[in-house]
Parts: structure tokens; sequence; C-alpha cells
């Protein structure tokens, strides 16, 4: 009787084992940061003009970044279709740690609701951390005759239509902002949509137009000239950069809490230690004074979180602002 090939049958098996093996091998490897990383610069892709709150955030992020793992961080802005053209440019990128999008409220939470969207962006990036908040202030025109936003509402609900705000932009935090701030105080403004922040300012404070809610970094000093009245601020707390002004909540508005806020987010696929090392990073870099104090000279608030607070974050957001839309019948243009 011819004896059983052991050897052979166990190699055969063996073999196969290994074979079955090889697709996991990738994917334990690609859960590590990868060595020597970074070795080159890093981009953040900021898919927004610059000078505005988002770029300006992100450019004192990457500069702090950079000094900490010795290598440049490299900011480049992507503009078009309300931040669609830097996303996508994300989206697409090799996954290893070298690009990542400095998105915000409207890329993340309102553009799903907003734009018909080629991808789906939950699945399209890996959220990293949150790095500020950008409250918005509520300002007016010193000649509406208003203190207090409920002084405000009670002129808007006298004669419904009268009052007009700008935006810079329809569908973008700020139009949402006020229309968040409507549907709170039941009552009807007129919006007056801008080409940007700048000319709506200017005609705020030309008088066309009655009120705006706007970046803190954009509105602090003509508040402080007289320029501009401020009524409240949109956060849950007051912000540090405008100590004095209270709150819609404080003054008696419940739910219009609103505004932006800035954070990192990587192409989906990056390595999620490389991403938990990151939001480590800048959680410590935003708990810096030198840094705290450069993001509140801003307008902004710190705020550092681990990636699953940012996916909550965005969430919950979306949610809230997808509401807003549908109720309010808010369109782009």
């Amino acid at each position: 009787m011819a004896r059983p090939r052991t050897g052979t049958a166990f190699g055969r098996l063996a073999a196969r084992i290994a074979l079955a093996a090889l697709p996991f091998a990738p994917l334990a490897a690609s859960a590590q940061i990868p060595e020597g990383w970074p070795s080159r610069p890093v981009t953040f892709v900021v898919p927004f003009a610059p000078g505005g709150g988002t770029d300006i955030a992100a450019r004192l992020l990457s500069v702090r970044l950079g000094k900490k793992w010795g290598q440049s961080v490299v900011v480049d802005n992507r503009t078009g279709a309300g931040g669609i053209v830097g996303m996508d440019a994300v989206a697409k990128a090799k996954p290893d740690g070298y690009t990542f999008l400095i998105g915000n409220v409207g890329t993340q939470s309102i553009n799903p609701s907003l734009y018909k969207m080629q991808y789906d962006p939950d699945k399209a990036f890996a959220p990293v951390s949150l790095f500020a908040d950008l409250p918005f202030a509520f300002v007016i025109n010193p000649s509406v005759p208003a203190k207090t936003p409920k002084e405000l509402i009670a002129l808007a609900k006298a004669t419904p239509d009268k009052y007009t705000f700008a935006s810079s932009g329809s569908g973008g935090s700020p139009h949402l902002t006020a229309e968040t701030f409507q549907q709170a105080a039941g009552i009807k403004l007129v919006h007056v949509p801008y080409k940007g922040g700048g000319p709506a300012m200017a005609d705020l404070m030309a008088g066309h137009v009655d009120m705006l809610f706007a970046s803190i970094l954009e509105t602090s000093g003509y508040v402080k000239t007289g320029k501009l009245r401020a009524l409240a601020v949109t956060s849950a707390q007051r912000s540090p950069a405008m100590p004095d002004v209270p709150t819609l909540a404080e003054l008696g508005v419940p739910n219009a809490e609103s505004g932006s806020w800035v954070a990192l987010l990587a192409p989906a696929g990056t390595p999620p230690a490389l991403i938990d090392k990151i939001a480590a990073d800048i959680k410590e870099v935003v708990a810096s004074e030198d840094m705290r104090q450069a993001l509140i000279a801003q307008g902004a608030t710190p705020r550092g979180t681990t990636p699953a607070e940012l996916q909550k974050t965005i969430e919950a957001d979306k949610a809230r602002y997808g509401q807003v839309i549908k109720a309010r019948g808010v369109r782009v243009e």
C-alpha cells in the first residue's frame, strides 16, 4: 500500500493558506504610519480663495504643524463651486498622508443638501480633527432702531418684508445662519445676496441693507469704531474675541445657534494610525498659548477634537442645516 503523501498535502495546504492571507497583508500595512512620514512637503487644500476665515486658520495651522513635523506644509487654494473643486481634488488624491482637505461647515455639512455631488463626502473623506470654531456676529446698521435681538424681532414682526439682510452668497453659512435666526424668531426678512463678504459689508455700512451675519474677524473692527452695532454672537458660548457681546440664547432667542468651523480631513483610505497621530498633533498645537491667541485674534475659537468627535459635528450640522434648507426653501443661484 502506498504511503499517504502527507508532506505534499501539508505543503499544498500551507500554500493555500499563505495565498489566502496575501490580500490582507497590504491592509495591515496600510493601517500603520508610513515609515519616515513626512519625508516631503505636505499639502493642505483650501477650497476657497485666500484671505477668508477658513484660509487664515489653515495658514496658522500649517505653519505650526510644519515646525512640529520638520517639513513644509503648503496651502493650496483650489476655488470654485462652493468648495467642490477643492474637495474633488482631495477626494481623488492618493491617501498616503501628503494631501489633506481644509473643510468647513459649508463643504462637509451644507453642500450635500444644496448640490448634486459626484460622491458622498462621508465616504470620500476621513475626518481628522476640527481645530477652530468660527462664530458669527449679528450686526446691524446703526440707523436700525434696535439695540437687542428682541427689539429687532419686534420691528420685523410689526413690518414684515421691510428689513433686509445681506449675505456673501446664497447657500453659504452666513445665509443659512440668517435663515436659522428667522426660523427661531418666527420672522421674515428680505435676503439680499452678494458675490462675497466684502460687497455685502460695504452696502451694510452704507445703509443699503439693514443687517448681516458675518465672522467676528470681518465685523469686530467696525463694531469698535461704531460703524456697525453688534446685537449678539451666534455661538453657544460667548466668543473670546468679542467677550462683551452676549449670545442669542442669552438674549432670549433659543435654537438659533449657528456659525462655521474649520477642520482637517484626509482622503478615504489614509492610514488610521496616521490620522490619529495628526489629530493628536493638532490638539497639542491648538492648546498652545501661541496658537490660541493667534486664532482668537482672527475671531476664531480654538478647538481640537478626535476624528470621531469631528464626524459627530459634521453629522449634527448636516441634519440641522438640511432641515433649515428644506424648511426655508433655500436654493443656490
